[in-house]
């Protein structure tokens, strides 16, 4: 059998990735599977996994890459809401963890092509990768795969980028595959139960739980926190606060250990700036160009202008102001369906953009 027609397919023990690797057999590839311990809180065992993929027939892997998770990715999620920032660990383990390793494993034996059970598509033009959305708009993961690298996707395949979840669970019920389901609501995989803000105590320890002032826009003292990690931009609940109409966190302010907040309207952003830019498309956009941004995974991609702000920085105006705009969260940048890359969102801008 030819090399190129070997693949290497990151297997959780999920639905997903189960389905990924029985069409990529069942459609001729030589299927190798490799399996990431990344937590000790797992939804799926090893002997689960193993036992997966006898059914499939497919050779498995295992890592232990623990000791990294925990030092790129555990500890920099705990280290942001300290800091009064929402961070999405799952954009970043994507690129350092997750397609790192199966990139690596690919490579170290002579494996030409990698494959998760992402619900994106990769289309190939004039030798260079282009990411687009999963067919199934409800499910497409594109946003998290923003920082991935034009290398590592040029190697990959993505069989349920043309599926829905739908097609893809009742074909693995049809299989008899002894999957495990993972609650599709479960953001955090490393984190125990639903409240992260325990995991973090825990981890950082009772002196962290630091109480603080929550203030009007104004400036108005209106309660009482007990620690501005236990907060994000958009919360409404969990605030303490008597009012015949809702308040919703505005600000956090780490340095003050305060929280500020504010009515519903008071949240939309006319733009947002962010750095650590990362271009999958290249060349990148030009300064000034007509694109999409995301600014979280369930936000809808909104029109309007892309500034350079430098090498490593970029600003986005809206047409229409957006709400929630949270510091921390990844923002993707878009092109149609093709998913230009990245940035870290440094902070909302409330006012329109001059020029």
């Amino acid at each position: 059998m030819k090399p190129d027609s070997r693949v290497a397919v990151a297997l959780s023990g999920g639905v997903d990735s189960a389905m990924a690797a029985v069409l990529l057999k069942g459609a001729g590839w030589e299927v190798y599977g490799l399996h990431l311990l990344l937590s000790d809180v797992g939804f799926c065992t090893e002997a689960r996994v193993r036992e997966l993929a006898d059914r499939i027939g497919i050779p498995l892997e295992v890592k232990d890459l623990r000791r990294w998770f925990e030092t790129r990715v555990v500890v920099p999620f705990c280290h942001a809401y300290v800091k009064g920032l929402t961070p999405n660990p799952c954009v970043g383990c994507n690129r350092e963890i997750k397609f790192d390793a199966l990139y690596r494993y690919a490579a170290a034996n002579g494996i030409g092509s990698l494959a998760t059970g992402h619900y994106v598509r990769v289309t190939m033009e004039r030798g260079r990768p282009r990411l687009l959305g999963g067919l199934d708009t409800r499910k497409d993961q594109s946003y998290f795969l923003q920082r991935l690298s034009g290398e590592c996707l040029s190697k990959a395949v993505f069989p349920l980028g043309i599926m829905t979840k739908e097609d893809v669970r009742q074909q693995a019920r049809d299989l008899g595959l002894p999957f495990h389901a993972r609650p599709e609501s479960q953001e955090v995989c490393f984190v125990s139960g639903t409240d992260y803000r325990d995991f973090i105590e825990q981890r950082q320890g009772p002196d962290i739980r630091r109480k603080g002032d929550i203030l009007s826009e104004e400036g108005e003292l209106l309660g009482e926190h007990d620690g501005v990690y236990r907060y994000t931009i958009g919360q409404r609940h969990g605030l303490g606060i008597a009012s015949s109409r809702p308040y919703y966190v505005k600000e956090i302010r780490p340095e003050a250990n305060q929280v500020v907040v504010a009515r519903r309207e008071g949240l939309f952003s006319c733009g947002v700036e962010a750095s650590d830019v990362h271009w999958i498309q290249d060349p990148p956009p030009k300064d000034g160009a007509r694109i999409l941004a995301q600014v979280r995974y369930r936000h809808e991609a909104a029109c309007g202008r892309l500034t350079l702000l430098s090498g490593n920085e970029v600003r986005f105006s809206f047409d229409a102001p957006q709400w929630a705009v949270t510091p921390g969260q990844a923002l993707a940048l878009y092109d149609g369906e093709t998913l230009l890359g990245g940035a870290w969102i440094t902070r909302s801008v409330i006012e329109r953009f001059q020029g």
